[in-house]
């Protein structure tokens, strides 16, 4: 079959983009959802259990970190085919774990290449969108995890009550033919291709993490953006690692009900997602950061105070709505950091530092949760978001370089024509 040609050669990239971030959500949601089984299954305490997330989060961040640098060497679409096998396979392979001790060492292989999908394919879509319309686009691609979280909510309603929770875990194996399709009919961005033509008739072949730290702009930009993300994965994967524990265990809702408001959740995460790239198009990418961080922060503790029966589908909607806002700009927003020949590196070492940093945050509610409870950890969390709109309000420019400029003037990439963005 012949690679994918001509302008619209990007939706092409984001509906192969989309499918893999989406199957992404589904593997990260079924942990989640699968929790409460596991604990019982393992016979395994919550701090036990968050140690499972938390084991998850390090093989992610490792994922990314090598991931993004393979890309600048190997290429985007290579990379991201070969990391959707691993974690397809490898997610596939849970349903066969016996103990806990083997379940916690499959998921962190399988893990490597989540973090590696997602650092690898939002940069990729990158540098095929268009500015004028970047973050709508990758605002909406990030939806494809909520969309993933929608699907694993509405498997587990219908398989685990009956069927228990190993099943969910092997569907997971079909992803591998999508990822066939990418390796085979998606090109390289022009951009890349060009950089690594650059590198061969110059004879240069520079390590790109010496690159990013020589330059004092880059390397401040670069650990701004570690922090940032610490916060931003700190605050989501806390929250997402117990939202459906919580739901269940201190708010009382039986599982198939508890399904139910997720599914009402995510839906608002998508339309978050979604309009706030619309936004970050209009306003800024910072502007609608700082709104998406600062108005989660705020939202969490009301949640954990101020729920009822009466409210609680009001209060879980409006919180599905914020706490994916920065998600929706993320992305644009860090790609737009770095130039191309250290993009990967840059992006994928930031995020996944960050990742490292965050990948304490299931363990410690789950120490919270052992001495006060779920619902105080998870409004605790408030202070991660905060801090995550906080540090880019002060120390991050939006919009310093433009992924898109190679492949848009068709041009060889130099500093004025390939790197620079704003004045």
């Amino acid at each position: 079959m012949a690679k994918a040609k001509g302008k619209k050669t990007w939706i092409v990239v984001f509906v192969s983009c989309f499918l893999g971030l989406m199957v992404d959500g589904m593997d990260l949601q079924m942990l989640s959802l699968t929790m409460p089984a596991l604990m019982d299954e393992f016979n395994i305490t919550k701090t036990a259990a968050g140690v499972i997330s938390t084991w998850s989060l390090m093989g992610m961040a490792l994922g990314g970190i090598m991931g993004g640098w393979l890309s600048d060497r190997y290429g985007r679409v290579k990379m991201a085919a070969w990391m959707m096998v691993l974690f397809s396979i490898g997610t596939a392979a849970l349903g066969f774990a016996q103990t806990y001790e083997q379940f916690i060492v499959i998921r962190f292989i399988s893990a490597v290449g989540i973090g590696a999908e997602y650092s690898i394919c939002t940069m990729l879509m990158a540098e095929y969108v268009p500015t004028k319309k970047r973050t709508t686009i990758l605002g909406t691609l990030q939806a494809a995890y909520s969309v993933g979280y929608l699907i694993a909510a509405l498997l587990a309603g219908a398989i685990l009550p009956v069927y228990g929770w190993r099943p969910l875990y092997f569907i997971a194996v079909v992803p591998v033919i999508l990822a066939l399709y990418i390796r085979y009919n998606l090109p390289e961005p022009e951009g890349w291709r060009e950089e690594v033509k650059k590198r061969k008739a110059a004879k240069v072949n520079k390590n790109e993490w010496a690159t990013l730290f020589t330059n004092p702009k880059t390397r401040n930009i670069f650990l701004f953006w570690i922090l940032t993300s610490t916060f931003l994965q700190f605050g989501y994967y806390g929250l997402g690692s117990w939202l459906p524990t919580y739901l269940v265990s201190e708010l009382g809702f039986a599982f198939t009900k508890m399904t139910g408001y997720l599914i009402g959740t995510y839906s608002a995460m998508i339309l978050g997602k979604i309009i706030t790239g619309w936004l970050a198009d209009k306003f800024g990418r910072k502007t609608m950061y700082i709104i998406g961080g600062v108005a989660t922060a705020l939202c969490l503790p009301i949640v954990y105070l101020y729920n009822t029966p009466g409210n609680i589908i009001a209060l879980l909607t409006i919180l599905g709505f914020l706490y994916g806002m920065p998600y929706a700009v993320n992305s644009t927003y860090m790609s737009e950091s770095f130039p191309t020949n250290i993009r990967g590196t840059a992006v994928g070492g930031a995020y996944n530092i960050g990742r490292i940093g965050a990948a304490m945050a299931p363990m410690i509610i789950g120490v919270i949760a052992e001495s006060k409870s779920i619902g105080f950890g998870l409004a605790s969390l408030g202070i991660a978001y905060a801090l995550a709109g906080i540090i880019p309000a002060i120390f991050i420019k939006e919009k310093m370089y433009d992924p898109f400029t190679n492949a848009a003037n068709n041009q060889k990439p130099t500093e004025k024509t390939s790197t620079n963005y704003t004045a």
